[in-house]
C-alpha cells in the first residue's frame, strides 16, 4: 500500500496477504491470467466503465473481498451482460478465482488484488450500479472494529461512485458487525435501508449461491444477515 493510504480512513481492513503455497497451475494463472484481467489505477479510470470490458455490459457491479470467489464467479456467468470488478489481496483466493474465470470462460470481470480504497477512490462518481460486501472480515475485537470496512469515510466513498438509485449489498453472521452497519448506514444522509418487514433481512438475495463462510456459520449455530441499502 502506498504512502497516501496510510491514515485512519484508509487503513487496511484486511489481515495476512498469502496463506498455503500455490500450485503450479494456480501460481501459473496468477502470473499469465491475473495481468489481463488487473484494474490500472496508473492511469485515469473510464468515464464509462463499462468500456473496460471486452463484450457490451449494462451495468457495473463491484465486489469486495470476494473470498473464494464463488458469489462473484457465479454472479458473472449468471448475469454475462453485467460487468464485475472484484477486489481480494489475498494471493490464495485470487488465485481460486481466477481458475473459475479459466474453467468457466467469464469474460465480463475485472480485479484488483490490493487495497479496496485504492478502487473506490479511482473509480468515477455516478459509476457503479452495485456494491457487494458479503461477509467482510468482522474484526471482532472491540481495539481492531476500526478496521471494520464500513466506516463513514468509506460510505462516502460508497456514495460518490454509486450511481442514484445503486445498491449496497452487505451480509455478515456476526450480530455485532450487522448492528454496526446499520448504525453508520442509518447515520448517512445518502443511503436508506430498503427492509420492508423483520424478515427481509433474513432472506438471502434472490439467485443467491451458498459459500463456505454461510456454511461454517451455520455449522457453529450463527444465522446470517443480508442488508440492501439503497443510494438515494
Amino acid at each position: 500500500m502506498t504512502e497516501q493510504h496510510r491514515n485512519r480512513s484508509t487503513e487496511a481492513f484486511f489481515g495476512r496477504r498469502k496463506g498455503k503455497p500455490l500450485r503450479a497451475l494456480q501460481a501459473s494463472h496468477l502470473e499469465t491470467v491475473l495481468p489481463a484481467l488487473r484494474l490500472d489505477l496508473e492511469t485515469p479510470a473510464p468515464a464509462d466503465l463499462r468500456t473496460l470490458y471486452r463484450h457490451p455490459v449494462d451495468r457495473v457491479r463491484l465486489e469486495i473481498g470476494f473470498g473464494g470467489g464463488e458469489h462473484l464467479i457465479h454472479r458473472a456467468v449468471e448475469a454475462p451482460t453485467t460487468g464485475f470488478i472484484g477486489v481480494e489481496p489475498f494471493v490464495n483466493s485470487m488465485a481460486k478465482l481466477v481458475g473459475h474465470i479459466e474453467e468457466r470462460g467469464a469474460e465480463n470481470i475485472r480485479l484488483h488484488d490490493d487495497d479496496a480504497t485504492q478502487v473506490l477512490d479511482w473509480l468515477p462518481d455516478c459509476s457503479v450500479d452495485q456494491i457487494d460486501l458479503l461477509y467482510p472480515d468482522p474484526w471482532p475485537k472491540r481495539k481492531h472494529w476500526k478496521r471494520r470496512f464500513v466506516s463513514k469515510a468509506n460510505l462516502d466513498r460508497f456514495a460518490r461512485v454509486l450511481k442514484p438509485g445503486g445498491l449496497f449489498c452487505f451480509a455478515s453472521d456476526i450480530d455485532s458487525y450487522v448492528n454496526w452497519t446499520l448504525m453508520f448506514c442509518r447515520d448517512h444522509a445518502a443511503f436508506e435501508w430498503t427492509a420492508e418487514n423483520a424478515n427481509d433481512w433474513l432472506i438471502p438475495y434472490p439467485g443467491w449461491p451458498s459459500t463456505r463462510y454461510e456454511a461454517k456459520a451455520r455449522r457453529e449455530g450463527r444465522k446470517s444477515a443480508y442488508l440492501t441499502f439503497r443510494r438515494a
